[in-house]
């Protein structure tokens, strides 16, 4: 276990007063001490002759004998005190010692936290500011991008709207040739037509009166034939019927009606085309067409 300064002084002043506390056992110890004469029991008191001269003598020794090892022993306290007030002074000094170094390893504790703290803060920083300025980059990069996008979409709608733009003054430019054409066309066309009609109404003039015509001799036939065939009497003179034909291409009559008229003649008139079966017919295609169903007013001759 590691032990701190303060723990280190208290342990060097306890040696030391522990040694001090020996150091003055052993000196007392070692003091001599007067020796106690044992009084004579039961022996009968005689009378001895002192000299006091002597006796001074042993006195003064002892006395001196006795301050000898009084200074003796005060010089040796002297010098322990000396040597605990140096060891005192010693650990005092290292204890100041200790305690400029923990003061100083506190210090440069301090700084070095202060240091990494501020290497931390500029790390921290430094990351930020790499952070904001990588971010700034990306956000360059992006509108730059963003920036280029736009003018390649600008760029490109420019390039669509000027090829619509020529495509649709080239529509523009076919349909007014186109517009062009067609009126040239229909004022051609209808100037043939007037032409052409002019010229079927000359025609159609003379190809009417040419199938009136056809038609008004198969009739007067139809009305021959009929009239051949057609039982009558005098009771129906001056009497009409009007009959609706149906004619096949050839003449074959496919139906007659009952007839519009007096009931008589009518009936009469009717069994007589039914009697007929088969009518004149033209072979003229249009006229045939015509021809097909015709209503046809009869009178008997008599």
């Amino acid at each position: 276990m590691k032990l701190g300064p303060f723990s280190i002084y208290i342990g060097i002043s306890i040696v030391v007063h522990i040694a001090l506390v020996v150091l003055l056992s052993i000196s007392m110890s070692t003091t001599p001490k007067p020796k106690i004469q044992p009084k004579p029991q039961g022996q009968p008191i005689q009378a001895v002759t002192v000299d006091q001269s002597k006796i001074d003598e042993q006195v003064k020794r002892i006395k001196a004998d006795k301050e000898r090892k009084r200074l003796a022993e005060k010089k040796r306290i002297e010098e322990l005190e000396r040597k605990l007030k140096e060891v005192e002074n010693k650990r005092k000094a290292e204890q100041n010692r200790l305690k400029k170094l923990e003061t100083e390893r506190k210090r440069k504790e301090q700084e070095k936290k202060a240091a990494d703290k501020a290497a931390a803060e500029a790390k921290k920083k430094q990351k930020l500011e790499a952070e904001k300025a990588r971010k700034a980059e990306a956000e360059r990069k992006r509108k730059e991008a963003e920036r280029k996008a736009a003018e390649k979409a600008a760029a490109e709608a420019k390039k669509k709207r000027e090829k619509e733009e020529a495509e649709r003054r080239r529509k523009e430019e076919e349909r007014k040739r186109k517009e062009r054409e067609a009126r040239e066309q229909a004022e051609l066309e209808r100037l043939m037509q007037q032409e052409l009609e002019a010229e079927n109404q000359q025609i159609g003039q003379q190809r009417q009166a040419q199938i009136l015509s056809e038609i008004d001799k198969f009739t007067a036939l139809i009305r021959a034939t009929i009239q051949r065939n057609w039982l009558v009497d005098s009771s129906m003179a001056g009497k009409q019927c009007q009959l609706t034909i149906r004619l096949a291409r050839d003449g074959f009559v496919t139906s007659v009606d009952n007839g519009v008229g007096d009931p008589v003649v009518c009936s009469s008139a009717r069994n007589a085309v039914l009697k007929a079966g088969t009518l004149p017919m033209s072979a003229d295609p249009e006229v045939n067409q015509k021809m097909r169903e015709i209503r046809l007013t009869v009178e008997p001759n008599l």
